[in-house]
């Protein structure tokens, strides 16, 4: 076992006037590589400004300028988030969720090549492109 020692003992971190954390469970059962960088992006911002509870009431128009996302992209990773089960959201007021059993199916990196091939082909295709040998 790896012995730890406190390398700034006058800096130790500590809970004074916020409350947030992410459970280990987030980066050990998978959570962590389940979430695109816009979703980890928003997911830990709400994490970081939530109560005790999980619940913050930032606007979108805040979160957007905070965070540099445009509204589409804000709307997008929000209602992903809502999928996967991760936060709750009532027109208002979010709430990050504690974890469910397991993290959402992050699309295997092979299937999402293989995946955007196939759509690269048929944008060429409809573009009366010549479709290329496979």
């Amino acid at each position: 076992m790896i012995k730890k020692k406190i390398l700034v003992p006058n800096r130790i971190r500590r809970i004074d006037g916020g409350f947030s954390f992410i459970p280990h469970r987030f980066l050990y059962d998978g959570f962590l590589s389940a979430l695109d960088q816009k979703e980890l992006l928003l997911y830990f911002f709400l994490v970081l400004v939530s109560d005790r509870h999980g619940l913050s009431f930032y606007s979108y128009d805040a979160i957007c300028s905070l965070l540099q996302l445009s509204v589409d992209d804000y709307i997008e990773v929000r209602d992903s988030l809502i999928g996967k089960d991760l936060i709750a959201f009532n027109g208002t007021m979010y709430q990050v969720l504690d974890l469910p059993q397991r993290p959402p199916r992050a699309l295997p990196l092979q299937q999402d090549t293989e995946n955007k091939r196939r759509i690269a082909q048929l944008i060429k295709e409809s573009l009366g492109e010549e479709g290329g040998g496979e």
